[in-house]
């Protein structure tokens, strides 16, 4: 299966799957890593009235920034060491075509629009992702990073089970992914499966945050 990318988009999720997909992975990291500053991935169900955001930060200069409205969804991805930020590309040539219902996105400072490698967007009803199409001089199999960065949002539990235990060195029960994945509510027992150190009350202003379902 070819993976994702601004060169093979077909398989990535449509806005609201995805924001669902991005809300989960966000509670798992707080699952599994309560110190905020080292987590990947993080979502706010209120970042602004209407808006929620999605993020991921890697610690080595990549990033990526979604922004979900009542129109759909704007994406915009860094990787800092690819061969678009390599050749300076001017970011306004990634926003060129965006529609006006995203165009406040890159006035936002808390996403850095300048650092941009490629930039996604989709509404609610449209049938597939729009780009431009930003081309460097080279040979790379990932030119502006985005498959580095959206192959990771297959929405595959095992993908993101195999990333975490790398990445968090622990041992990541698939079973409990996948019960977020599927956003089965909260509950103790299901996240001690994957901290045992944490119980319900202790990640309630996470779970208020990240608006995830929890057990009346």
């Amino acid at each position: 299966m070819s993976l994702i990318s601004t060169r093979n988009l077909s398989p990535f999720s449509n806005p609201a799957a995805l924001r669902e997909l991005l809300r989960s992975m966000a509670m798992l990291d707080a699952i599994l890593c309560p110190e905020w500053e080292y987590r990947y991935y993080s979502f706010d169900a209120a970042w602004s009235d209407g808006e929620q955001m999605a993020s991921m930060r890697d610690g080595e200069g990549d990033d990526f920034f979604a922004v979900f409205n009542a129109q759909g969804c704007f994406f915009k991805g860094f990787v800092h060491d690819c061969p678009v930020a390599a050749a300076d590309v001017d970011p306004a040539k990634h926003y060129d075509a965006l529609p006006p219902e995203y165009s406040y996105c890159i006035l936002e400072p808390a996403i850095s629009p300048a650092d941009v490698t490629f930039c996604l967007w989709r509404g609610f009803k449209d049938s597939a992702w729009h780009h431009n199409s930003v081309r460097v001089p080279n040979e790379d199999d990932d030119p502006d990073g985005s498959e580095y960065l959206l192959s990771a949002l297959d929405g595959n539990p095992e993908t993101y089970r195999e990333w975490a235990e790398e990445y968090y060195e622990v041992s990541v029960s698939l079973q409990a992914v996948k019960a977020i994945f599927d956003q089965q509510p909260l509950t103790d027992e299901l996240i001690s499966a994957l901290n045992p150190e944490l119980r319900l009350k202790l990640l309630r202003d996470e779970i208020r945050e990240i608006k995830y379902p929890t057990q009346s």
